[in-house]
């Protein structure tokens, strides 16, 4: 193995400024989800995909032209594990674009960093993706098992034209035995679960009224506040169905210490308790008039253990208790998952991570969702070890070059020692 590490090294360091020039073209690539036309960044894996003359297939589900997913894998020489690479294409809508210190598709890199609206969420893992298995490619004679690239759109709208419809149509091709991932979780940890996540609306109706007669009527607007500030009343409190190990692991006092460092002062509580957020809200239709009727989205996110179904049933109980008030439109979540802590690929990355000199990783679970899930929900385990995450999904994103070479790094050398150790099962 270390005729094939320093190998692998020796690409990567030839390769930095390709590897730096594709980040940087993928960053300018736009494919904000909505809409989610991410045809122009596909377009790009799979030309560079053909140039390196690595065969693959480009699908996507009937009618959704513009979500195209790519597909590749290979046999390597000899037989053993099925291990699988997953990375996005789409990223969030880049919101205001005042908001934006410099064009946000520029792809520009200042001080050593890439900005522009997919940055750190996740175009570097996604390129660390590809990367890895062109290199690994390269090495099937030398490896056991087989190696799968899947490279995907929808992500960021609930994955069902991406990873959800791969699962659908090829399952025997993209399950595997593992999943490695490189969402933006910062080189200081392995992630191997996340939370859930639960999306609804609510509706307010009341019999409305003229302005000046408040007491004919009660305003739709002032009962959603009051449901809102209901709501609000679920988040802070802490999971109770969190795994001991898990818990134990999250209240160590070093491990506190790094979430608050990494993630901001105060996530090492968060990580453990609901989290409640109203992004929208719409209703009334004049100020002279007492709003009939009021909309808000919700989205709560559950610690890892919490049962199947309960926080959607605790809200809508909520909800009901104000009269004219309902619960619809329940879309685009996903229940909390998680992998065990105790893998061989959870050691395999911390040791490449401290054999190119950095601190052990801490395993933790994700405050974010992603398409990990498909594959935990398959029972599949899944880790995520990724670059970090500065302005995610805000204004004047970007994304460490040093930490994005890093991560090609980590998951080309530890995908080959995971494909070298032989054996059949994960």
């Amino acid at each position: 193995m270390a005729d094939l590490r320093q190998t692998i090294l020796d690409w990567i360091s030839q390769d930095e400024e390709e590897l730096v020039q594709f980040y940087r073209d993928f960053v300018r690539a736009r494919s904000p989800n909505p809409p989610g036309d991410t045809r122009e960044a596909m377009g790009l894996v799979g030309d560079r995909l053909s140039a390196w003359g690595i065969k693959h297939d480009v699908v996507h589900a009937p009618g959704k032209d513009h979500l195209p997913n790519i597909v590749a894998d290979f046999e390597a020489a000899q037989p053993g594990r099925h291990l699988v690479l997953n990375g996005h294409v789409d990223v969030f809508p880049i919101g205001n674009p005042d908001s934006w210190e410099r064009d946000p598709w520029s792809g520009e890199v200042i001080d050593g960093r890439v900005f522009g609206r997919g940055a750190t969420d996740m175009k570097p893992g996604t390129t660390a993706s590809i990367f890895c298995y062109r290199y690994l490619e390269r090495l099937r004679d030398q490896l056991k098992g087989r190696l799968t690239l899947t490279v995907v759109s929808d992500e960021e709208t609930s994955g069902r034209w991406g990873t959800g419809y791969l699962f659908e149509t090829m399952p025997e091709r993209v399950r595997g035995d593992c999943l490695l991932n490189g969402e933006p979780t910062g080189v200081e940890t392995i992630r191997f679960g996340e939370k859930g996540i639960i999306r609804f609306k609510v509706r307010v109706r009341t019999r409305g009224a003229h302005s000046p007669y408040p007491h004919l009527s009660p305003s739709a607007i002032d009962k959603a506040c009051e449901t809102i500030l209901a709501l609000k009343t679920m988040a802070g409190s802490e999971g109770e169905g969190i795994p001991a190990e898990i818990l134990d692991h999250l209240n160590k006092q070093e491990v506190r210490a790094l979430v608050d460092k990494i993630m901001g002062v105060g996530t090492a509580d968060v990580i453990k308790q609901f989290t409640v957020n109203i992004g929208t809200i719409t209703g009334g239709t004049t100020a002279n008039m007492i709003a009939d009727y009021c909309e808000f989205h919700v989205d709560i996110r559950e610690p890892v253990g919490t049962p199947s179904g309960e926080t959607l049933r605790r809200a809508t109980d909520i909800v009901q208790r104000t009269p004219g008030a309902e619960v619809f439109d329940v879309t685009g979540g996903s229940e909390t998952n998680w992998s065990t802590t105790q893998h061989e690929l959870i050691d395999i990355i911390s040791d490449t991570v401290v054999s190119l000199g950095r601190p052990a990783p801490v395993l933790l679970p994700m405050l974010a969702g992603s398409d990990c899930r498909f594959w935990r929900k398959a029972g599949v385990p899944a880790y995520v070890y990724g670059p970090g995450s500065r302005n995610i999904a805000a204004p004047n994103e970007s994304g460490s070059i040093e930490d994005f070479l890093h991560v090609v790094r980590v998951h080309t050398l530890a995908a080959a020692t995971y494909l070298g150790a032989g054996g059949a099962g994960a």
